[in-house]
C-alpha cells in the first residue's frame, strides 16, 4: 500500500515536533478542559465508553468462572495500558470541538479515515501486547509465590493476600510490575495518539515525541500518570460503572494535555521548546 507509513511520515521524512515544559496548573487545566468536552454532550460520549464498563464485567465474570481470580486486579488496572488506544475516538471529538467542527458521536468513527490510520494501528497492537505481556508477568509472579493451583475461593485468596508474608510480597511484586509497565506507557504514547490525529509524523516520531515530552517535564507527567490511576481506580469501584464518566473526562482531557506539551505545526512559543 502506498500510503502504509509508520516509521516517517507520508512524504517519508522523520520529523520531531518540538514540546515545551509545562507545569502542574496546565494538567488541572487539561483536566478542567476535558471535562468541559464531556459535559457538552454527556450522552454521546457516554455511550462510546459503556465498552470499559461492560467489558470489565465480562472480564471479572470470566476470570473469576475460571478460577482466576487471582487476575481480577491485574485486569482491572490493565485497562490503563490499553485506554490511549481505545480512547483514540475522545480524541477526535475534542479536536472536532477545538476546530469549531461538528463533533456528534459519529465523528469519533472518522478515525479510520485519517491517513495516520497504520500508524495509529501499530502503536495500538504495541499496546495490546504489553497488556498481554503484563498478565503473563502476573500471572508468573504468583505462580512462583502460591504455585500452579488457582484460588479456591475469593475468601480464602484474600486471606493468603492480606495475612501471609508470600501475599504481602505478591502485592509488592506485582505492584512494581505494574507500575513499570505504566511508566513504560506512559512515556510511549502520552500525547503520541493525539499527535497521530493532528499531524501524520508516523508512530516512530509520534513515541519520540511523547518521550521527549516526558523526560521535558518528569514532574507534572508523573503526577498525570497518578492522576489517571487514581481515576481510573475509582472508576472501576462500582462495578466499573464510573468508567463511563472517567474515561471520556480522561480521553479529552488527554488532547487538550497535548496541545499544551506539543508546539503547533509552524506555531512559535515563548515557552522553551526542546
Amino acid at each position: 500500500m502506498a500510503n502504509f507509513h509508520v516509521m516517517a511520515d507520508a512524504r517519508g521524512l522523520h520529523m520531531q515536533p518540538a514540546v515545551r515544559h509545562i507545569s502542574t496548573a496546565d494538567l488541572w487545566d487539561a483536566l478542567r478542559l476535558g471535562a468541559q468536552d464531556f459535559w457538552a454532550k454527556p450522552s454521546h460520549y457516554v455511550f462510546l465508553c459503556l465498552i470499559y464498563p461492560i467489558v470489565g464485567v465480562i472480564l471479572t465474570r470470566w476470570s473469576s468462572g475460571s478460577n482466576a481470580i487471582h487476575l481480577v486486579y491485574p485486569l482491572m488496572s490493565g485497562f490503563a495500558l490499553v485506554g490511549p488506544f481505545a480512547a483514540i475516538g475522545l480524541y477526535e471529538i475534542s479536536r472536532r470541538r477545538e476546530a469549531g467542527m461538528s463533533s456528534s458521536w459519529h465523528h469519533a468513527l472518522d478515525v479510520r479515515h485519517s491517513p495516520a490510520l497504520p500508524s495509529i494501528a501499530v502503536i495500538g497492537i504495541m499496546l495490546v501486547a504489553l497488556f498481554l505481556l503484563w498478565l503473563y508477568a502476573a500471572q508468573s509472579i504468583y505462580t512462583d509465590l502460591f504455585g500452579d493451583s488457582p484460588p479456591a475461593s475469593v475468601a480464602g485468596f484474600l486471606h493468603d493476600v492480606l495475612t501471609t508474608e508470600r501475599g504481602w510480597r505478591l502485592i509488592l511484586l506485582g505492584n512494581a510490575a505494574g507500575l513499570a509497565f505504566a511508566v513504560v506507557v506512559l512515556a510511549t504514547t502520552v500525547v503520541a495518539f493525539p499527535l497521530l490525529l493532528d499531524r501524520d509524523v508516523g508512530a516512530v516520531a509520534a513515541i519520540e515525541t511523547s518521550v521527549r515530552a516526558v523526560t521535558a517535564n518528569p514532574g507534572p507527567m508523573a503526577l498525570w500518570g497518578l492522576t489517571v490511576a487514581v481515576l481510573l481506580v475509582i472508576g472501576s469501584i462500582p462495578l466499573f460503572a464510573g468508567l463511563a464518566i472517567v474515561v471520556p473526562i480522561l480521553g479529552h482531557a488527554t488532547w487538550h494535555l497535548y496541545r499544551k506539551v506539543v508546539v503547533p505545526e509552524g506555531g512559535l512559543t515563548d515557552r522553551r521548546p526542546m
